[in-house]
């Protein structure tokens, strides 16, 4: 069965279990704020990941992925010119099946996908790999001066830890998305190990390897 929902278009991707902050400014999404506020609970709304296009302006967005993330209302905070501060958090992935009339913002009929461990065994015997490569990645970034990172503890649930890595690693928005359509946890947390792996090899070979044409470029604090 489809449901159909007001869609939120966004150049990120939204993961089940975490917090998305949203500033609302565009009056088509003052008019989606104001109908979910007039509604009942629960105030939810899809975000999905913009494949062409951008966020804002007329006619900005020209493809989307078919893969999205349920958004639900936690907190809103109303300005007197209209404008909206919201806190909203994941919930469930869905599938766009049709778009329908945008007007006066995207609308879409979407079918809820279960979010499944995959095997049980299989998934438990990733997390403890998955975990030491990911604390070993943010140590990396913060090594590298890339970002500044404190983490008391990662969940030990094959699901959560599967979202929260997805959600943190720095990748482009298509491989984030590819994390977002895998069909499980296991899947997913193979494909981040993998991904981990190589990310760490990267940003070890641009920070430590010189490159030859920029061996002698007069330095600039530009």
């Amino acid at each position: 069965m489809s449901t159909r929902l007001p869609l939120f278009p966004l150049g990120s991707v939204l993961y089940p279990g975490l917090v998305l902050p949203l500033h609302i400014f565009e009056d088509r999404y003052r008019q989606l704020v104001a109908d979910l506020l007039a509604g009942p609970e629960p105030r939810q709304f899809g975000v999905i990941a913009i494949r062409q296009g951008r966020e804002t302006g007329i006619d900005g967005v020209s493809a989307l992925y078919e893969t999205g993330c349920l958004a639900v209302l936690r907190r809103v905070e109303k300005y007197e010119d209209g404008r909206f501060d919201l806190v909203t958090v994941g919930t469930d992935r869905f599938r766009l099946r049709q778009l329908a009339d945008p007007a006066p913002y995207f609308r879409g009929d979407v079918e809820l996908l279960p979010d499944e461990t995959g095997d049980p065994a299989a998934a438990a015997a990733l997390v403890p790999p998955v975990q030491r490569q990911f604390r070993s990645y943010l140590d990396l970034l913060t090594e590298r001066g890339h970002a500044q990172i404190t983490l008391s503890e990662l969940p030990d649930e094959p699901l959560l830890l599967s979202y929260l890595v997805a959600a943190a690693v720095v990748v482009d928005l298509p491989v984030k998305q590819r994390l977002l359509e895998e069909p499980d946890a296991l899947h997913r947390l193979a494909a981040e190990r993998s991904l981990l792996a190589t990310e760490m090899r990267m940003i070890r070979s641009l920070t430590l390897t010189a490159a030859p044409e920029l061996r002698y470029t007069p330095y600039s604090q530009n």
